[in-house]
């Protein structure tokens, strides 16, 4: 990655297409770790995470890490996901971010330097288009690495450089003693708690959002 230490930078990370990328790759993210890997490459104005939350659930195994995200430096966007029943007359519940994630790119151009783009989806191939011709410079974070790769050809010829997400893992991922035996989550910390320890791990696996709901393959 080509940083330079005066630039604006702005990270914006498609949650779903994250995790699917991470654990395609045999990995868990520390949160914690991505925030401070970015913040020493220049200035970090605003790091966005995105992802769908299902709003009838008791308990949601995605909200502890959208919880500790929320207090640990990452500004959240959610929304509720929506149901809908597929051919086969089976409940399916969809989350998109994407219009959500572009509009946050487009308000705040004019206040970065440099966008960082975590996610493979093709359909952003116009958003990364639409900034650089404002002057951005934009990097697409995802994987070629995985079986099938996770990210669009034609997004990562748009990007003015492309970062092979498993060449982070020894910044960013979690360490052994970090994972929880059994299932990578830890428990439901509370609101008021502003724990500095490294975020939830695999939270996004516990959503009932499917990768076939959100579409993280090459377009």
């Amino acid at each position: 990655m080509i940083f330079y230490p005066q630039e604006r930078i702005g990270l914006f990370i498609d949650g779903s297409n994250l995790y699917a990328a991470a654990r395609a790759l045999g990995f868990d993210i520390d949160y914690k770790r991505l925030l401070e890997l970015f913040a020493a490459k220049g200035r970090l104005i605003r790091a966005f995470y995105y992802t769908a939350l299902v709003e009838d659930q008791e308990y949601s195994p995605i909200r502890p890490l959208v919880d500790w995200l929320d207090y640990n430096g990452y500004t959240m966007v959610t929304k509720p996901t929506k149901e809908f029943t597929d051919a086969m007359g089976r409940l399916k519940r969809k989350g998109n971010m994407d219009i959500e994630l572009a509009i946050d790119v487009m308000e705040m151009a004019p206040h970065l330097d440099h966008i960082v783009l975590f996610s493979g989806d093709g359909d952003f191939r116009r958003l990364v288009e639409a900034v650089q011709r404002k002057g951005l410079r934009v990097t697409v974070v995802s994987t070629v690495k995985s079986q099938p790769p996770m990210v669009a050809d034609e997004l990562r010829r748009q990007a003015d450089n492309f970062q092979e997400l498993l060449d982070l893992e020894p910044s960013i991922s979690r360490s052994q003693v970090q994972r929880e035996p059994r299932e990578p989550r830890e428990p439901r910390e509370p609101r008021e708690s502003r724990d500095s320890r490294a975020a939830p791990a695999g939270a996004e696996s516990g959503s009932t959002i499917s990768s076939q709901d959100v579409d993280t393959t090459p377009r």
